[in-house]
């Protein structure tokens, strides 16, 4: 692996982002997001993103989920790509103890309908029970199902109101969040200018098609710009780090 940016250096893969924890927000949590694409931007093949990742990129999901309090991550991608609890090796939750986090980051799942089956592998786990963020308007009776197997809350009324959501996040000692998609709920945060970082991989494949970009939304937004922190190559993936130009 070598580091292109800030400045030149050959470096081992695992060295990526060691140690690395994410900002602390105060008035509201801190958001990064991290995604994966091909370079003709292609999100996701046949809906998932198993295909695009390659060896760099496993170890950045690693280490940026070592680095955050709160997994974000919408219900849609939840089932599309089959999550589970996400609980970490031992190695990692020892890492995140040392440096003053939980051992285990809260998985938050943004939902407007709550179209999620109780039996889904993410709630496996009764112990870390996920937190599930839906409206005032969401189905009741689904509400109740999943309250068996997770805490539901509402934020908003008629929509989930994500500032409301990163603001009031910080009360419940997590301040520091990563998204992980997908590309509708990436675009709702990046409308609502809420994303403070990105970290994305570019891999060195193509795919054409209809596939979803990283940030896909409904209106076109002006400029958000973002400036370059880092960038790392490995096995000719590009490993890109950003932070919003405020």
């Amino acid at each position: 692996m070598q580091q292109i940016f800030p400045e030149y250096r050959s470096m081992d893969l695992h060295d990526l982002h060691a140690g690395l924890t994410l900002d602390e927000g105060r008035e509201r949590a801190w958001l990064a997001i991290d995604m994966v694409a091909s370079f003709d931007g292609a999100a996701t093949v046949r809906g998932q993103t198993e295909r695009l990742g390659g060896e760099a990129d496993k170890v950045i999901f690693g280490r940026l989920r070592a680095a955050a309090d709160a997994i974000l991550i919408g219900a849609g991608t939840v089932r599309a790509e089959e999550y589970g609890p996400g609980g970490g090796s031992a190695e990692r939750r020892q890492d995140r103890v040392n440096r003053g986090l939980a051992p285990r980051p809260q998985m938050v799942i943004v939902s407007r309908s709550l179209d999620l089956s109780p039996e889904h592998r993410v709630f496996s786990d009764p112990e870390h029970p996920p937190l599930i963020v839906t409206h005032g308007r969401a189905p009741a009776d689904r509400a109740e199902q999943l309250e068996a197997v997770a805490e539901v809350v509402r934020v908003g009324d008629a929509a989930v109101d994500l500032p409301g959501l990163l603001a009031w996040l910080p009360s419940r000692g997590l301040g520091r969040v990563l998204c992980e998609g997908g590309p509708e709920l990436n675009g709702s945060l990046l409308e609502a200018d809420l994303i403070d970082e990105v970290f994305l991989t570019v891999t060195p494949s193509a795919f054409a098609g209809t596939a979803s970009r990283i940030v896909q939304g409904l209106v076109e937004l002006p400029d958000r710009g973002f400036a370059l922190q880092s960038v790392h190559e490995h096995d000719h993936e590009l490993l890109l780090r950003y932070r919003r130009a405020r």
